[in-house]
């Protein structure tokens, strides 16, 4: 159903424009994996479990989002469409599976933008403490609207320099790290191994603490499968999605796992200040302290600039995401047909302006006190990017074993992941163990916090009502293996 729609709207004048190119895609990967996680939450991440629990989280859930990668290239290669794994999943698992896969991506970044918009009046609020903060969230909400608004290659291109300026950081922060941890710089008089060995180091609060930290790398990840999205808008995808996904590795290696082996190797683990992940004081973000002791005076200001970047990359790259989903399930026939209604430089504008609503309400909600409903509300987003993760590795898995029982050539896949099954079979395992064991610690207590335990678990619930509602209404099934289709993709030219 989905490919033969595909194709319709591919003959008609009404459809996405393909002007992403490779430099878009890397980029866009990269943008939607760096931000405040690493900026500030890293600190946390040490502080927690230690250097050497931090790292191996990190390296654990590192190697896990590259195996998703692998699997999203993959069928993201053979069928690059904006709808990405909602599409898939309903092609290759159920329909209703990829029905709640795509509406529960698209509130996930619905409500991310608003979350991204509240988190930009904090860092402003470093510069301008005296302004009302709803103005910078008005403000930077409507920068982020005409970014989508004008074309795909006005977020394109916004995306790239985002990204490229924390890139910039990242390596700017390696470098000056190693720096000091071999003695060239000054400030790294204490740096070195021995912060590994004070206190319970390298390891610390056990298998909680890991869990804990975990959920913090975990979301600090979210965002790299944002790739298959812009699959439907790119420039050769056989070619250039295959070519971003093997960048991924690198990547994660280069910005995360050494970003976080010099924080560990330049501040013990006991620092005070790396038991405070808040966003509203840059100042103890781990970049800031280890740049401080590097003789940088103005580190402060510099890592704020850098995460209001962050922000407004991570808000920019919502508003695609959940718009583009929005405008896949509508051509699906799974969303009222007026999101599908395309702008003439092919922008899914009405999908756009409800994204937005959804989002400015949201916000909304945060600004007038409610924070019970905007706690909610954030959780759910979360949980929500682990369940389209989880979503990744069975349509993948399903996708391959059907593929292989059609006995068709591997070969003429435009790109195969080298890991299967047991990429998709240990992204699924670690992701689900992730997912319901964020807050297995209320079930241990005399008495159980049910109140904390639905906020924390709200997303599964909701997800599997969307699921087997629409399961119910429509009567759909598991798609049998002997069922799948895989025809070949015809590229829009």
């Amino acid at each position: 159903m989905a490919q033969k729609e595909i194709k319709s709207v591919g003959q008609t004048n009404d459809r996405l424009r393909r002007v992403l190119k490779a430099r878009h895609l890397t980029m866009i990967a990269i943008g939607g994996s760096i931000g405040t996680g690493l900026f500030v939450g890293s600190g946390a991440a040490v502080s927690q479990a230690g250097p050497g629990g931090a790292l191996l989280c990190y390296a654990l859930i590192g190697l896990m989002v590259y195996f998703l990668m692998t699997s999203l290239g993959e069928l993201a290669a053979f069928m690059p469409v904006s709808g990405s794994f909602s599409t898939y999943g309903a092609k290759y698992v159920e329909e209703g599976f990829g029905f709640a896969l795509g509406w529960n991506y698209w509130y996930n970044w619905a409500v991310a933008v608003a979350v991204d918009l509240v988190a930009a009046q904090l860092v402003m609020n470093y510069w301008f403490p005296d302004t009302s903060g709803w103005i910078w969230s008005a403000l930077f909400l409507g920068l982020i609207f005409l970014l989508n608004y004008i074309s795909v290659k006005g977020f394109g291109e916004a995306e790239y320099w985002f990204s490229l300026i924390k890139v910039t950081t990242v390596v700017v922060f390696i470098v000056l790290g190693v720096l000091m941890i071999v003695g060239i710089l000054k400030g790294g008089e204490q740096a070195g191994w021995q912060n590994w060995t004070i206190g319970d180091a390298p390891f610390s609060g056990g298998f909680a603490a890991m869990i804990g930290v975990a959920m913090i790398v975990g979301f600090s990840f979210q965002g790299t499968e944002l790739v298959g999205i812009a699959a439907g808008e790119s420039k050769d995808p056989a070619k250039n999605i295959p070519r971003a996904v093997k960048q991924v590795f690198w990547r994660i290696l280069l910005f995360y796992i050494f970003a976080i082996l010099v924080i560990s190797l330049i501040i013990p683990y006991t620092d005070p200040n790396l038991l405070r992940d808040d966003v509203q004081d840059i100042s103890v973000s781990p970049f800031t302290l280890v740049l401080q002791h590097a003789g940088l005076l103005s580190a402060a200001a510099v890592m704020n600039a850098v995460i209001l970047t962050a922000v407004l990359s991570a808000g920019n790259s919502g508003m695609y995401a959940s718009t583009r989903m929005l405008f896949t399930l509508a051509r699906e026939g799974k969303a009222p047909r007026m999101f599908a209604k395309l702008s003439k430089n092919g922008v899914p504008r009405n999908a756009l302006y409800a994204t937005t609503l959804v989002a400015a309400l949201c916000f909304l909600s945060s600004m007038f006190g409610n924070k019970v409903v905007y706690l909610w509300l954030l959780n759910t987003s979360g949980m929500t990017g682990f369940i389209a993760w989880l979503g990744i590795a069975v349509s993948h898995y399903r996708f391959r074993r059907g593929y292989m029982l059609k006995g068709l050539d591997l070969n003429q896949l435009p790109y195969r992941s080298g890991f299967f099954p047991l990429g998709p079979i240990f992204a699924f395992v670690l992701c689900m163990m992730i997912t319901l064991g964020q807050n297995y610690q209320a079930f241990l207590q005399d008495k159980i916090d049910w109140y904390g335990v639905a906020a924390t678990y709200i997303g599964i619930p909701l997800f599997l009502l969307i699921w087997f509602g629409y399961k119910l209404v429509h009567g759909t099934r598991m798609v049998p293996y002997s069922e799948m289709e895989f025809p070949k993709w015809e590229q829009d030219n």
